[in-house]
């Protein structure tokens, strides 16, 4: 396209004409290409340098998609069968970098999408990290410890060709806590014989980092901290929403109580409960009790603890608060959801999931002047402290807790510098803008140094 010459509404028209050509049906991948696109391409039209190459377009092909069958025996004996992918999608700044995904929903589509994000992501930290992302439609849920087992064996047996310290360093994601990043590791350590940091979001015990389980969390409450401070403000006092109930919402929520907010909900597929006195710390050790040994539902809050309302197969953005924080999954927050909370007085979102809000519900939050901090953002405490376990692995030692919050904030606050660099216009501030923009220029200058590859 000669972008030069064309308004910035026919060469976004005409980009994402392409792609959907090249991807029939990918919504999802679609949504994530659309969302970046939006920003970079009026960039690129004012930068000659970023117009060359063909960047943009070649970023919206991955390196390479590996795909595979995965064979497991479940208790009664019983083979079973599933589909294994991983999506690397590009490695010019670092080798690949992204979580593996177990969940029955999981499509090709979507692990598009997020190796596609990662990238951006990984680039927003700052550290040598390229992107991907891989997974399965393998369901936990339900499993015993000893099917779980044999899933990630089968699963990295596959796997293991494809993956390396210089090469892919795969994490946990949805359904992939430390227990089946151990389980991996096994795996690939008894088909190679190295003990080498292949895997990130392991087990203390052999060679995980502190405070990797909290870092996405604790992060997304850093960026708002960071957020709020630009405006004079504070977390201390003010009412918080939290969507989720798995390691992202709940260590949010831990973040936010030691920060002095008054945390109101938490979620899962099931509903929400809203506790109107606020989520304590007991409370908060309760519910890990709850989701982390017991696996049970967060409806059972309300049935623990009086004057707790639980509202089955519903979503907390019609609850009234200061600050969102969507940590559950992608596209809980659509248009109506957005206004609902516009309406009830949200002031600031800070994603924590992966994408969580649609692209008309973030318009909805932009035209009404709520801070919004966008996941490939907001969500990055995970793979910085993934790239922290990464550094400790490499030299044969463990940090402090304290060292690694130390360093976790250093890098939301410098994300946070970042985005302002691109996003900052007079007094206002478009912080999905500053992250896109941030995160492609590190891309594509790297791309640009390394010639046609």
């Amino acid at each position: 396209m000669d972008i030069e010459r064309m308004s910035t509404e026919e060469v976004l028209e005409g980009f994402m004409a392409g792609f959907a050509r090249r991807n029939p049906g990918e919504d999802d991948f679609y949504q994530a290409v659309h969302e970046l696109a939006t920003d970079v391409l009026p960039f690129m039209k004012a930068n000659s340098r970023y117009r060359r190459m063909d960047l943009l377009e070649r970023l919206t092909e991955p390196d390479r998609i590996i795909t595979f069958r995965v064979n497991w025996v479940d208790d009664d004996h019983n083979v079973r069968t599933n589909r294994g992918y991983r999506v690397q999608h590009c490695n010019c700044i670092g080798p690949y970098k992204g979580g593996i995904r177990f969940h029955k929903d999981v499509t090709l589509d979507t692990l598009k999408f997020l190796a596609f994000e990662q990238t951006f992501k990984n680039s927003l930290t700052g550290l040598p990290m390229g992107g991907a992302k891989g997974g399965s439609d393998f369901n936990p849920k339900g499993k015993s410890d000893l099917e779980v087992m044999n899933f990630c064996q089968a699963f990295m047996t596959h796997l293991y060709r494809y993956i390396g310290p210089h090469t892919d360093i795969p994490a946990g994601d949805i359904g992939v806590g430390s227990r089946e990043v151990s389980y991996l590791f096994g795996q690939f350590k008894r088909l190679t014989n190295e003990l080498t940091p292949v895997l990130t979001g392991k087990d203390l015990a052999v060679g995980g980092s502190l405070i990797r389980p909290e870092a996405t969390g604790y992060g997304a409450v850093y960026m708002a901290e960071n957020m709020l401070d630009v405006k004079g403000e504070r977390l201390d006092g003010k009412t918080a929403i939290v969507s989720g109930s798995g390691n992202v919402a709940i260590y949010a929520a831990e973040k936010l109580l030691q920060k002095g907010a008054k945390v109101l909900t938490l979620s899962d597929s099931s509903g929400y409960i809203l506790d109107k006195q606020g989520i304590t710390p007991e409370k908060l050790e309760w519910i890990k009790a709850l989701k982390f040994e017991r696996r049970g539902r967060i409806e059972e809050y309300a049935d623990e603890f009086s004057g707790v309302e639980y509202h089955a197969d519903k979503r907390p953005w019609e609850v009234s608060a200061e600050l969102a924080f969507p940590c559950a999954t992608q596209n809980e927050i659509d248009e109506s959801d957005a206004r609902d909370l516009v309406s009830n007085g949200c002031r600031l979102v800070a994603e924590g999931a992966n994408m969580p809000t649609r692209e008309a519900g973030v318009k909805v939050f932009h035209e009404a002047g709520v801070m919004f901090g966008p996941a490939k953002a907001a969500n990055a405490g995970g793979v910085a402290v993934s790239g922290l376990e990464m550094s400790q692995n490499s030299m044969r030692l463990s940090w402090s807790r304290e060292e690694v919050d130390s360093r976790l904030q250093t890098i939301m606050k410098d994300i946070h510098a970042r985005m302002l660099q691109y996003g900052r216009d007079g007094d206002t501030i478009n912080y999905q803008r500053g992250a896109n923009i941030a995160g492609y220029v590190k891309v594509a200058d790297a791309m640009i140094a390394l010639g046609v590859i």
